[in-house]
């Protein structure tokens, strides 16, 4: 027996509204005339009933992805696997970056709420995770987050704390003993840099033997993210100078990313010392620049392309169901790529 199909009158009856009323805002017209809870209880319903409007077919749907930035090209590769694996699923794509400002977080969060898109990527932590579960329960979400974040979500995970030690036994095997660590703003949104802090922090705590770990971090506000192209690699300069001038004992620099390894490299350099005669310098991400002859960085692979494209097959297989899954239906999924240390010629015994 066919299925009914899904009418206008059917939305309004269940949120209470006129169908006319539910034609426009389906349609984005004449929007300011309804309240936002309004507008929430229409797309919630045309997806719970399976509505199918003759503008948006569901084959049609595009995917909605949400970066910081595209400069870094750890954003640039994730984003790329993710295109990819949307052109063989046969959806379209939309970017939104955010340059970290939670006000766009939530204009974006509010347009991924129309009919059209059929699911958000976050190729980062959300930074307001309470946000992103409501919307969850309107659109389906997936993240690439952090192992030890607990988003309510769907993830790809990298272990960022696994990737401080693996970073931290590297160094100390070296005979390094007095270590820093480099990164841009550091705080409870940004729990990656966090966790890969804590677990070079716990590596070296274990070893003891006198080992220390020195932090220099620098916080950047969105607007300085969103105008300055350069920002991580200045800050990794401008860091590795504080730190040369401020820890004279301090022999291997760790930076949050190999963005702003770069800018350490340069510093040191600049500085008349050499790499890795007079300081080691370590990344996390592995982007492909890292390999580069001059460049030779030792950084920790998160098989960024593969984990783009595993974060479309699972945003797919919750746009395949009807209603998007809540938090009270229980369980989330996760996807874990394991971390593995690339060693280059960055790295190397300490200075006598």
């Amino acid at each position: 027996m066919k299925a009914k199909k899904v009418t206008l009158r059917d939305i309004a009856d269940q949120v209470g509204i006129s169908a006319a009323s539910v034609s426009m805002i389906l349609a984005s017209k004449s929007l300011s005339r309804f309240s936002d809870t309004t507008i929430d209880a229409v797309y919630q319903a045309s997806r719970e009933l399976g509505y199918v409007s003759k503008h948006v077919r569901e084959d049609r749907k595009v995917v909605v992805i949400v970066c910081p930035s595209v400069i870094n090209p750890y954003f640039a590769t994730i984003i790329q696997g993710m295109e990819q694996e949307a052109k063989v699923k046969g959806l379209g794509t939309m970017l939104f970056t955010t340059y970290w400002d939670t006000e766009e977080e939530k204009r974006i969060c509010a347009f991924a709420k129309d009919p059209m898109v059929g699911g958000v990527i976050f190729a980062m932590i959300p930074q307001q995770p309470e946000l992103i579960r409501e919307l969850n329960k309107t659109v389906p979400v997936v993240a690439v987050g952090d192992k030890q974040n607990e988003l309510g979500l769907d993830t790809v995970d990298v272990n960022n704390f696994n990737a401080g030690t693996l970073v931290a036994k590297h160094l100390l095997t070296l005979g390094h003993r007095h270590i820093a660590y480099l990164s841009t703003s550091l705080n409870s949104e940004h729990s990656a840099r966090v966790r890969r802090y804590e677990g070079l922090k716990a590596q070296i705590k274990q070893f003891g033997n006198g080992a220390k770990l020195s932090l220099f971090t620098s916080e950047i506000p969105s607007l300085t993210e969103l105008n300055t192209v350069d920002i991580e690699h200045q800050t990794g300069y401008q860091l590795a100078k504080r730190c040369m001038k401020e820890a004279a004992g301090v022999t291997a620099m760790v930076a949050i990313n190999d963005m702003v390894a770069y800018g350490v490299i340069d510093a040191i350099k600049d500085s008349g010392y050499a790499i890795p005669a007079d300081y080691s310098v370590c990344g996390f991400d592995n982007i492909y620049p890292s390999s580069f002859l001059g460049v030779g960085l030792t950084s920790v692979e998160h098989y960024i392309i593969q984990g783009g494209k595993s974060a479309v097959r699972l945003l797919c297989d919750k746009m395949s169901k009807q209603v998007p899954r809540t938090l009270d239906s229980g369980a989330v999924t996760r996807v874990e790529y394991q971390n593995r240390l690339i060693i280059r010629t960055s790295t190397g015994k300490p200075r006598e």
